[in-house]
């Protein structure tokens, strides 16, 4: 018999252990654009429980097949419904079918009833009695449907015209649209049409923009291409005019607010008063600088009162209705900028100033409801990298302890409000939780967990990612930044840097969520072997008004100093191959990509800017003229910002990067920035999209990342 040593007996048993080791590692990948990038064949996404809702104090939790309520208490989970069922009472009416519950709605808390959008109908369902009570039809072509849960009236657009209950309410020729988003889709605004709190009057938006430039957009699907304008109002010129329509679905009636001449003006942030007795709106002048909040009287169009007016040197920016408490109608909360930061205001229906009910250098994003028994709203807030769920007692003034983490500082919170505000459904990232979702208790904090995303990236090789702070251009504020390295970082080596930029307002990049906010690109680049940064310089959003507004008349500066000191910061990191900084960005990012190509071309060295803003005299008023006035009172401003101006200075490589039927930031900047290039024999690239707007969505967008890394590759 052979024996075998003891040293030998443990090398055996070590052997497993290490092929298993080196197996799993040769196991683990790299993920691919099509992993990382939206439209990607094995696209990869943080799981989610979708449809999650309301019906009063019951959470509701829609399956694939199966409609569940779940108790905010206990988590004991019961079944109202399945699909199966909610169909055989569809085909009994010859109604189709639905092929998910995720998209259904239970709006009403006392009725055992569900409303379902089909693609032709809006249909009540009673689960109890199994059978349709309600269906209410619109046309396949509609668009901009509003149905209205109290009365069952619904509104919608066919073509440029407002219907209710297939009633024409408007006929209007060509260049006038009723019903429809106005003002660009700036101010908070994303709808045009609003019901009264019973459902039985609806105000609605008609703009005139028959005055209005149309901008030509080529179609070149077509055998011979064909013109489609558009109508853009460029910063300096003629705006469109809009008026605000009360319609009477019972009579048939409209009622147009006699606002006065609406040229030049705004109107924006409509609420209903909770008699419907009267409309309340926030008209902005077109220098964006002074706000009043008026009161119309909804029978007749009359101006009741203008409540309280608020002006600033620089812009005002109404985001935000007015909401009513809902114990007194004689109160309301008004949201403003007024100290600095976005707060909640208290005001009786006199326009008097009851009390300031939020302050701090943070800032209110959103007011999810209320608790009326204990007389709080209940909020959102930002502040740092996070965001977070709080209330407030509207009598004593005191604020609750958020209803999770105990900072605004740490993850990215959404919530949803029960009926009462017992309960929240808290929505929540934080840079190593791709999602959590909790039921909260909002007076004890009890919490019970619904879903916990696992990583979506488990198994994958994935780089490493670092936030800080460093000091803008003013050597006094804080910036923070990303910075995201290779997974096989060596400190001894020397890396390329691609800084990914957006630095405009209304957006932050770095964030306190899941992986810090970052991009599929960036993580597939630093993958590549880039060292990859992201900065939110002064301009950018959730930092207050003041870091905003730094930039005004001044657009691409500050910013572009702000994104030096990055460079700099990250030259001095000993792993950083300093001659070899690139710049990717799109829209304002693309402003900011080829800025700071022209503006400092000793320090970037390649840049792919998308779909960017060249010269802020092409862009639409509504935006351009907040942050740059109009060319006319600010032509020194305009001309720093005009890229076109210094086209010369080129002298890396650029590449830009447009979709032909862009009608946000329109092809005449890259165009025109082309023909002074030329005129400059400076040399960029140019790569187009055709059929697409303001960005490259669907299976075509990995192709422009493997678009732009190439390019990378090529260049840096």
């Amino acid at each position: 018999m052979k024996i075998i040593s003891k040293l030998t007996r443990v090398a055996l048993l070590v052997l497993p252990t290490l092929f298993t080791t080196e197996a799993m590692a040769q196991e683990l990948k790299k993920p691919t654009l099509e992993d990382l990038i939206p439209g990607g064949e094995t696209y990869r996404f943080t799981e989610n429980l979708y449809g999650l809702q309301w019906w009063g104090d019951t959470c509701i939790k829609p399956e694939m097949d199966s409609l569940l309520a779940v108790n905010p208490k206990t988590g004991k989970e019961t079944l109202l419904v399945t699909r199966d069922k909610i169909n055989r009472a569809l085909k009994q009416e010859n109604l189709g079918k639905i092929n998910h519950l995720q998209g259904v709605r239970l709006p009403w808390a006392e009725k055992t009833q569900i409303l379902l959008t089909l693609p032709r109908s809006y249909v009540v369902y009673d689960w109890k009695a199994d059978k349709v009570i309600a269906n209410r039809a619109v046309p396949n072509k509609a668009g901009n449907k509003d149905y209205n849960t109290t009365s069952g009236n619904v509104a919608y657009t066919l073509s440029n015209n407002l219907y209710v209950n297939d009633h024409a309410v408007t006929n209007e020729p060509e260049g006038i649209v009723c019903g429809k988003s106005v003002h660009r889709n700036e101010f908070g605004i994303h709808k045009g049409t609003f019901w009264s709190p019973g459902g039985d009057l609806l105000a609605f938006y008609r703009m005139d923009e028959s005055m209005v430039t149309q901008y030509p957009l080529v179609d070149i699907t077509a055998r011979v291409g064909e013109l489609n304008n558009v109508r853009y109002p460029m910063a300096g010129m003629t705006s469109h005019k809009v008026t605000v329509g009360i319609y009477n679905p019972e009579t048939r009636e409209t009622v147009y607010l006699k606002a006065g001449d609406p040229t030049d003006r705004y109107f924006t942030n409509i609420s209903w008063a909770p008699d419907a007795g009267s409309l309340y709106l926030i008209e902005l002048n077109r220098d964006q600088n002074h706000a009043k909040l008026c009161q119309y009287n909804a029978a007749t169009g009359e101006l009741m009162a203008t409540l309280f007016e608020e002006t600033h040197p620089k812009y005002v920016e109404p985001q935000h209705p007015i909401v009513f408490l809902p114990w007194d109608n004689t109160k309301f909360i008004y949201q403003s900028q007024r100290d600095g930061f976005n707060h909640l205001y208290l005001y009786d229906t006199d326009g008097k100033l009851i009390k300031q009910l939020t302050d701090g250098k943070w800032l209110v994003t959103d007011i999810l409801g209320f608790n009326t028994r204990r007389k709080e709203v209940i909020f959102n807030a930002a502040g740092g990298l996070g965001s977070n769920n709080f209330a407030v007692n509207i009598t004593t003034g005191k604020r609750s302890l958020p209803f999770s983490i105990n900072t605004t500082t740490d993850g990215v919170h959404r919530g949803e409000l029960s009926a009462s505000g017992t309960y929240i459904i808290d929505n929540y990232s934080a840079p190593k939780t791709p999602r959590k979702i909790d039921i909260i208790d909002t007076k004890t904090f009890k919490t019970i967990n619904l879903f916990t995303a696992e990583d979506p990236f488990k198994g994958f090789i994935m780089p490493n990612i670092e936030v800080g702070t460093i000091k803008a251009a003013d050597g006094v504020t804080d910036l923070y930044y990303r910075l995201i390295k290779p997974a096989d970082f060596n400190p001894d080596k020397k890396y390329p840097v691609i800084i990914y930029v957006y630095g405009g307002p209304h957006a932050q990049m770095v964030t306190g969520g899941w992986q810090n906010g970052v991009r599929g690109w960036d993580i597939y680049m630093a993958n590549k072997g880039y060292i990859m940064f992201t900065l939110d310089n002064r301009g950018s959003s959730n930092r207050g008004l003041e870091f905003e507004n730094a930039t005004f008349r001044h657009l691409g500066i500050k910013e572009g100093e702000d994104q030096v000191k990055g460079a700099e910061f990250l030259k001095s990191l000993p792993y950083v191959d300093g001659n070899r900084i690139g710049v990717h960005g799109w829209s304002y990012g693309g402003h900011m990509t080829t800025a700071l190509m022209l503006r400092y071309p000793d320090i970037f060295k390649v840049g792919v800017a998308g779909g960017p803003v060249i010269d802020w005299g092409y862009y639409e008023i509504m935006y351009g003229e907040r942050y740059m006035d109009t060319p006319q009172s600010n032509p020194e401003g305009y001309s720093q910002s005009n890229l076109k101006n210094i086209a010369g200075n080129l002298k890396g490589h650029l590449l830009l990067i447009h979709d032909d039927h862009d009608d946000t930031c329109v092809p005449q900047h890259t165009l025109s920035f082309m023909k002074a290039c030329v005129d400059a024999r400076t040399y960029p690239d140019l790569f187009i999209y055709p059929t697409h707007k303001h960005n490259v969505a669907g299976r075509d967008r990995v192709h422009l990342h493997e678009k732009i890394t190439r390019y990378f590759e090529e260049h840096l």
